[in-house]
């Protein structure tokens, strides 16, 4: 693969999965092999870490979410990604009941990509903050 298809692929599961929630996307560009090496200490940081958080919390809590992909850097089997998602309050999330507020989580993820999927993830957002925006 080389560095285009590598961002191609990060750009389709951030669009149709994170976005969109299709299942078939989430299952083709994850390996069952996949790290997540952003899950909190002592949490499962495998497949489905990706599926419980993007799911069962994100999707949750903003169900009309839209991702926008900003900059993307690759380099051999690795693609860095600045994204910025945008949503609406509208679910419960974490215990927070919805508040109706806008919200733009930025993320930053480095994704390692073997066989055109998904093998390693770290990642670095201002989610805390939002929470906290949320909350208040």
């Amino acid at each position: 693969m080389n560095t285009e298809q590598n961002k191609a692929i990060v750009v389709r599961f951030n669009k149709e999965f994170i976005e969109q929630g299709n299942e078939n996307s989430f299952n083709e560009l994850l390996s069952d092999s996949v790290v997540n090496h952003s899950a909190p200490p002592g949490m499962p940081n495998g497949k489905e870490s990706f599926h419980f958080f993007l799911n069962n919390i994100l999707r949750k809590g903003f169900p009309n979410l839209t991702v926008e992909i900003l900059e993307q850097v690759a380099e051999r089997d690795l693609v860095t990604t600045r994204k910025t998602i945008r949503a609406t309050h509208t679910g419960e999330i974490l215990g927070i009941a919805p508040s109706n507020k806008k919200v733009e989580i930025n993320v930053i993820d480095i994704i390692r990509i073997e066989n055109s999927q998904y093998l390693e993830h770290w990642g670095q957002s201002n989610f805390d903050a939002v929470l906290k925006q949320i909350a208040s």
